[in-house]
């Protein structure tokens, strides 16, 4: 192994052993042992079945964390719960994670909690899609507060511009480079023609399409979007590697093909520009491994944001509802 891959696989184990204090990898060792291999097992089965799951179970953990913190609050189900809220109503994963926990409640009762069920998921998911991993500091809580008020205050949004992506991201102790790399995740994934087809006919309320398209990419998206189609039509946030993870998506931005208009707003700003140039690059392999290197590391700051840990919330039998 090189001398820089080696420092930076010991930057991320010492991230993860050292994050927030309380959580800590293998947290689960002693407790129940087969915890993670069992999450890892069951998100492994339900991809087989259906691969756009894995994109699903990495889009709900980032939903989760930014509302209440890494809580497993956006699994509670009910009408006025952050499953709920209409930027939820997409979501995705949840029967892998009640899967998951149906398997340890009766191996180990009452001791892994639904967040970092989620939280192992959300890795595991970026491996099955060749991806980086990376260790889990484990040990949060579930949350008793689901409220679906909370939602869009919190959430970023992909009508927001970058200064309000910012400003959220900031909120959780999170910088610019964590936002461009986490929204690196949208190299697997899709996202409904109802996201983003505005951009497509009717940008500027005067009937045109949004200049920052590239134009041969604009024929694609009219072409799987028609004006009055069917808005709850899937597209690939990704054109050419929807179910890989990789790098694509950044050359994608840079090239005007990104899918939703905040990601290629990335590309507009100075800051997030060279952020997206730097893992978009021309040398081949050197910047997916840079890529590789930066996602783990903004996965465990991100995993980690507002987490109840030691007596704080609870450990639920059913994750899906308060104890």
């Amino acid at each position: 192994m090189e001398a820089s891959m080696w420092f930076a696989f010991i930057v991320i184990l010492v991230m993860s052993s050292c994050v927030q204090g309380q959580l800590k990898t293998g947290f689960y060792s002693s407790s129940c042992p087969r915890a993670e291999a069992i999450v890892r097992s069951t998100v492994e089965a339900h991809s087989n079945k259906d691969p756009t799951i894995l994109a699903g179970l990495l889009r709900l953990h980032f939903h989760d964390c930014f509302v209440q913190g890494c809580d497993g609050s956006v699994l509670i189900t009910g009408s006025s719960t952050e499953m709920s809220a209409p930027p939820n109503l997409g979501l995705r994963g949840f029967d892998v994670i009640d899967d998951a926990k149906s398997q340890l409640e009766p191996l180990c009762p009452g001791v892994v909690s639904c967040a970092d069920i989620l939280a192992l998921a959300a890795r595991d998911a970026v491996v099955l899609s060749d991806g980086p991993s990376w260790p889990v500091p484990t040990g949060r809580r579930d949350g008793r507060v689901s409220s679906a008020s909370e939602v869009s205050n919190n959430l970023p949004s992909p009508l927001e511009s970058v200064a309000t992506h910012r400003q959220k991201f900031a909120a959780k102790g999170l910088d610019d480079n964590d936002l461009v790399t986490l929204v690196g995740g949208h190299t697997i994934g899709q996202t409904d023609c109802l996201f983003f087809r505005y951009r497509l006919y009717n940008f500027t309320a005067t009937g045109n399409s949004d200049p920052t398209v590239n134009p041969a990419f604009l024929s694609q998206l009219q072409a799987l979007c028609p004006k009055d189609g069917d808005g709850s039509k899937r597209v690939a946030l990704d054109k050419d590697s929807q179910t890989k993870f990789d790098v694509s998506f950044f050359k994608n931005v840079r090239d005007g093909n990104a899918v939703l208009e905040s990601d290629q707003r990335l590309w507009g700003e100075a800051t997030t520009r060279t952020i997206v140039q730097n893992y978009a690059g021309s040398i081949r392999g050197l910047l997916g491994l840079r890529f590789d290197i930066e996602f783990p590391k903004a996965m465990i700051k991100m995993s980690s944001v507002e987490v109840k840990t030691g007596t704080q919330g609870e450990i639920r039998k059913v994750c899906s509802k308060f104890n």
